[in-house]
C-alpha cells in the first residue's frame, strides 16, 4: 500500500513538473535566440605560456588586454590611444614570433570558405608606431620570424614590405584572377584540402615558399547574382569530375638574393600538392604529394637553393588517403610524427629521415598507438618532454576524448574522462589547454585546464542557457546500436517527445548526413538542428540519426567500404535502419521520413528516389544530384573519374531514378551556392519534369551552401516543418 501511494507521488510530481513546462517555438530558435549561449573568449597565449591576450571595444577604441592564465587578472593593457593611426576596431589581430609587433586587420572581407582579404597595419608595441599597407586590401599578412619583412598577397601577387622603411617588393607579377594565383590557392584546395594561406616563412625569415597556379586550362563556372536592374555575374574556376586541374608549383624565394626557384614536384604530371611546411632546418621545405587518384601519398624534402625534391615517406592505398595536419618534425632529431590508417585504424608513428638526396627512405619508425579504434587527431606535441597530446575515439565512436603517450609508445593517460565530447585547444608552450565541452542537450562548457589535467578553471558554464532549456519541454536523447537485416551494426540516436507513451505509435523524421568519414552520431551539444529537432519532438514526431557505413571513427574498413560506389552502401544502411524502426512497437512503420542537407541531401534524395517504399517523405537541401555536377578532388578520391568508373557515377545518382518516386519530396537550394552548385537541383527538377513526377521546391535567391542569415534560417526551417507536418 505504502509502495502503490509513493508510486503514485512520484507520477503526479512527474505530471506537475511536465506541465510546469512549456513547448518552444521556432521563433526562439532562429528569431529570439532564446536559447543563446556564451562562448569563451578565443585564446592568444603568450610565449611564456602563462598568460594570455583578448580584444576589447568600446566606443573610444579598443583594448589589447594581457591577462594571466590561472586567474584571468589584467596584468597590461594597450589601447587604440597608445598606437598611432585611425584604427577604431580591428578585426583581427596576431603577434610576431618575439610579440614585440602586433598585425591589426580591418574592412575586412570574405572570398570563399576560408579566405578573406583586408586592410593591414603593423605597430610596434614599444613604440606605438604603426606601418599601414597602401595599395588595397591584401591576404594573409604574416611577419618573418627575423621581424624584417611582412608578407602578403595582393591581387593573385605575392609581396614583401621592409618594416623598418615602410619599402613594398613584388615577388610576382604575373598574378591574373582566373588565371594565374600566387601565394594562394584556388577554389577547390581551398574547400578540399582546408587550405588558405599559400605561403609559408623559413625558421630564420630568409626563404618565403608559396603556391603558384595557373588555372588557366581550368574551365570556369558562372552564377547569376539577383541585384538591381540587371543582374550581375559571378565566375571562377571550378573544376569538376574528369575536368582539366590546375597547373601547380611549389616556388622558394630567398628575400637576401632575390630569387625565386621553382621545386621539381613534377607540376607537368596530373597531381596534387595539398601541403607544404619547413623542417626544423631552415634550408628544408617539406611537401606533401599526391597523385591524381589520391592513391599514392609522398612526402618530400625539397632543398630551398636548388629546388632538388627526395621522397622520405611512400604510402600507397587499394583505395584513397585522406590528407590531414597530424605532421609534425622533431626538434634536434631528424624525426617526425604523423598519422596513418596502415594498420587499419588511424594511429600515431614516430618515423626516422634522412636529409641526404642520395638516401633512400629510411623505415625505421614506431607506432606509439594501436587498437581498433582511431586517433582523430594531434593536439600538440611536447618536444622537450617527449610527450604527445592527442584525441581519439577510443572509447566511442560518438565522442573524442584527449589522451597523452611518450614517444616511446608508453605511459598512456587519458586525460578528460567526463562522458561527452572534448574539443581541445593548447596554447604556446603547452602548459594549458582549453576544453570546450558538450554533451548531447549540455550546452557548451569552456574549461582551462593544466596539460596534466589536475587543474582547471572554468571560463564559461553556460548555466544561464541551461536553466533557460530547463523551463521548456526537450525530449530524452539516447544513444544505441541497431543491427540491420543484413547483420550491420550501426550506431544512432533517438530523441523521443518529452511526454513520451510506449503505446502509442509515433511519426519517425530521420536526420542524415552520411558522407566519407563524417559522423552525425555524436555526443555533443548538436546546434541548431538539435533545437529544431527537439522542436519537432514537441510536435509528436520522434527523429533519428544513424550513421552507415562510410562514415568515421570506426577504422578504415567502415570508412573505405563505399569507395568506387559512393552512395550505393550508404543509402541502403538508412533504408535498413528505416526498417528496424518500422518494426519498433512505438513506430508507425507508414509515416518514415529523412532529410539532410549537402551529402545528407544527396542522401534523402537516393532514399526517396532508390527505395521509395520505405519513405513516405524527404527533404533535400543544397544537394549533390549527380556526381559528375561537382568538384573533382572531392568526387574522384571516392569514385576516380567519370570515364574510368561511369556505373561508380550513374548508378548512385539520383537524377537517374526520378521516376521511381512515390511519396512527398522537397528540393531545397540557394542560387548563391558556391560550392554544390543550383545545377544540381535545376536538373533533377528538369528530370522530374520530364518524368511526370510532382516535387516541392523552395529556392533562396545569392544564398550561398549555409542559406546562413537569420531571415532565410526562419525561412527555410518554417517551409520544412510545414511539409512534415503536411506530409508525414
Amino acid at each position: 500500500m505504502n509502495k502503490l501511494f509513493l508510486y503514485l507521488c512520484s507520477v503526479w510530481v512527474g505530471i506537475c513538473s511536465a506541465q510546469t513546462k512549456k513547448d518552444f517555438t521556432l521563433e526562439d530558435v532562429f528569431v529570439k535566440n532564446t536559447f543563446r549561449m556564451a562562448v569563451a573568449p578565443g585564446f592568444n597565449a603568450m610565449n611564456d605560456g602563462e598568460h594570455y591576450t583578448e580584444m576589447k571595444y568600446t566606443p573610444k577604441g579598443w583594448y589589447l588586454i594581457k591577462k594571466a592564465m590561472k586567474t584571468g587578472d589584467s596584468v597590461s593593457v594597450i589601447s587604440s590611444s597608445e598606437v598611432s593611426g585611425l584604427l577604431i576596431a580591428p578585426a583581427s589581430y596576431s603577434f610576431s614570433d618575439d610579440e614585440s609587433l602586433l598585425i591589426l586587420t580591418d574592412g575586412t572581407e570574405s572570398i570563399y570558405r576560408h579566405s578573406s582579404k583586408a586592410n593591414a597595419y603593423v605597430v610596434n608595441i614599444a613604440g606605438g608606431k604603426t606601418l599601414k599597407l597602401e595599395g588595397g586590401k591584401v591576404m594573409y599578412p604574416t611577419i618573418s620570424p627575423d621581424n624584417k619583412h611582412l608578407a602578403y598577397v595582393r591581387d593573385n601577387n605575392m609581396y614583401i614590405t621592409e618594416i623598418s622603411s615602410g619599402k613594398e617588393s613584388a615577388i610576382t607579377s604575373d598574378g591574373k584572377r582566373n588565371e594565374i594565383i600566387n601565394g594562394a590557392v584556388d577554389w577547390v584546395y581551398e574547400e578540399e584540402f582546408s587550405m588558405s594561406r599559400g605561403f609559408e616563412w623559413s625558421p630564420d625569415g630568409k626563404y618565403i615558399a608559396f603556391y603558384r597556379f595557373d588555372e588557366s586550362k581550368v574551365k570556369e563556372f558562372s552564377m547569376d547574382i539577383f541585384a538591381g536592374l540587371y543582374p550581375g555575374q559571378e565566375k571562377w574556376k571550378y573544376p569538376k569530375a574528369g575536368e582539366d586541374n590546375s597547373k601547380v608549383d611549389v616556388v622558394i624565394y630567398s628575400i637576401g638574393a632575390a630569387k625565386s626557384t621553382v621545386c621539381k614536384t613534377g607540376s607537368e604530371n596530373d597531381q596534387y600538392l595539398p601541403r607544404i611546411g619547413w623542417t626544423n632546418s631552415p634550408a628544408l621545405l617539406s611537401i606533401q604529394r599526391l597523385n591524381r587518384l589520391q592513391n599514392k601519398w609522398e612526402l618530400l624534402l625539397a632543398a630551398a637553393e636548388t629546388g632538388d625534391v627526395w621522397p622520405i615517406l611512400t604510402e600507397n592505398s587499394n583505395t584513397y588517403v585522406d590528407i590531414n595536419d597530424n605532421l609534425k618534425f622533431i626538434k634536434g632529431q631528424n624525426a617526425f610524427i604523423y598519422t596513418t590508417e596502415k594498420d587499419g585504424f588511424n594511429h600515431i608513428y614516430l618515423r626516422n629521415f634522412s636529409v641526404e638526396t642520395d638516401k633512400k627512405e629510411i623505415s625505421a619508425e614506431k607506432q606509439l598507438t594501436l587498437g581498433n579504434w582511431d586517433v582523430t587527431g594531434i593536439a600538440y606535441v611536447d618536444e622537450k618532454n617527449e610527450i604527445i597530446y592527442y584525441t581519439s575515439s577510443e572509447i566511442s565512436p560518438t565522442e573524442d576524448r584527449l589522451y597523452c603517450i611518450n614517444f616511446k609508445g608508453k605511459k598512456k593517460m587519458l586525460l578528460t574522462p567526463e562522458q561527452g565530447h572534448h574539443s581541445i585547444t593548447f596554447g604556446k608552450g603547452g602548459k594549458y589547454y582549453t576544453d570546450m565541452f558538450s554533451a548531447m542537450g549540455v550546452p557548451l562548457r569552456f574549461t582551462l585546464k593544466q596539460a596534466d589535467g589536475k587543474w582547471q578553471r572554468v571560463l564559461e558554464s553556460n548555466r544561464a542557457c541551461a536553466e533557460t532549456m530547463g523551463g521548456y519541454n526537450f525530449g530524452k536523447t539516447e544513444f544505441g546500436q541497431m543491427t540491420t537485416d543484413s547483420g550491420i551494426k550501426l550506431n544512432y540516436w533517438m530523441i523521443k517527445p518529452a511526454q513520451f507513451d510506449p503505446s502509442k505509435k509515433y511519426p519517425v523524421l530521420m536526420f542524415v548526413y552520411g558522407g566519407p568519414g563524417h559522423n552525425t552520431v555524436r555526443n555533443n551539444w548538436g546546434g541548431r538542428n538539435y533545437l529544431y529537432h527537439q522542436y519537432l519532438s514537441q510536435k509528436g514526431y520522434i527523429v533519428v540519426s544513424v550513421d552507415g557505413r562510410g562514415t568515421g571513427n570506426r577504422g578504415e574498413q567502415f570508412k573505405k567500404c563505399t569507395y568506387l560506389q559512393l552512395g550505393k552502401l550508404e543509402h541502403q544502411d538508412q533504408a535498413a535502419a528505416a526498417r528496424w524502426l518500422a518494426q519498433q512497437s512505438y513506430v508507425d512503420g507508414k509515416r518514415i521520413g529523412i532529410w539532410g542537407w549537402s551529402f545528407g541531401g544527396y542522401m534523402s534524395s537516393l532514399c526517396i528516389t532508390k527505395t521509395p517504399e520505405t519513405f513516405k517523405m524527404a527533404i533535400a537541401v543544397a544537394p549533390v544530384t549527380n556526381w559528375r555536377y561537382y568538384d573533382n578532388i572531392y568526387t574522384e578520391r571516392f569514385l576516380r573519374t567519370p570515364k574510368e568508373n561511369p556505373s561508380g557515377y550513374d548508378d548512385n545518382s539520383p537524377i537517374n531514378f526520378v521516376k521511381n518516386i512515390r511519396g512527398s519530396y522537397l528540393l531545397v537550394h540557394g542560387t548563391g551556392d558556391d560550392n554544390v552548385h543550383w545545377q544540381n537541383t535545376a536538373e533533377m527538377i528538369n528530370s522530374m519534369i520530364k518524368a511526370g513526377v510532382r516535387y516541392d521546391s523552395e529556392l533562396y535567391p545569392n544564398r550561398n551552401h549555409g542559406i546562413g542569415d537569420r531571415a532565410a534560417s526562419y525561412h527555410l526551417y518554417r517551409r520544412m516543418t510545414e511539409f512534415v507536418m503536411g506530409n508525414l
